[in-house]
């Protein structure tokens, strides 16, 4: 059973690998997984300042590579709270951080016999095991639009989110 490796072999930054080739032979990349991240913007559509009177950022403390499951997870854990409390159109909730960068894995091969299963560091370029979103320190990564009177469950929804992802952050309102 294929399970995900643990974050710590992915969080440093590096430099983005995003290019696809419209020719399949020419880009090293040639495959792309299939996305985790569902949606982005979700509750009211169209938010109207009147009707949201307070509106709460995440922004992030520090520079790392969030992974497209843990975006999802933050953006289920959300959700689960507000459509509960509010309704579905109760408040507008956006993920701005969009999983782009290809993670790749070389698979290596351990125990008796594996010699003849791995290349090693031959072909090394590896195979595409998900994508990752490249966050820097200083970025915005979530935003809520509430009702004025409901200030206090906003930040209660975005702490909720940021445990789970994988970066701190912190919660300011504009």
């Amino acid at each position: 059973m294929a399970k995900l490796r643990k974050f710590v072999a992915y969080r440093r930054l590096e430099r983005p690998y995003t290019r696809f080739s419209k020719y399949r032979k020419k880009g090293f990349v040639k495959a792309r997984p299939g996305k985790k991240v569902i949606k982005y913007d979700m509750g009211d559509l169209k938010p109207d300042r009147n009707k949201f009177g307070v509106i709460l950022k995440v922004i992030s403390k520090n520079d790392v590579q969030v992974r497209s499951n843990a975006i999802e997870a933050a953006r289920i854990q959300a959700l689960r709270i507000l459509e509960g409390n509010l309704g579905k159109a109760g408040f507008y909730f956006r993920i701005k951080m969009v999983p782009h960068h290809v993670l790749r894995e070389n698979p290596l091969a351990a125990g008796a016999g594996a010699d003849r299963l791995s290349t090693g560091m031959k072909h090394s370029f590896g195979k595409p095991i998900g994508t990752a979103s490249q966050v820097k320190k200083g970025k915005e990564i979530l935003e809520l639009w509430v009702p004025k009177n409901k200030e206090k469950l906003g930040r209660k929804v975005l702490e909720a989110a940021l445990k789970k992802l994988p970066l701190k952050g912190t919660i300011i309102r504009t």
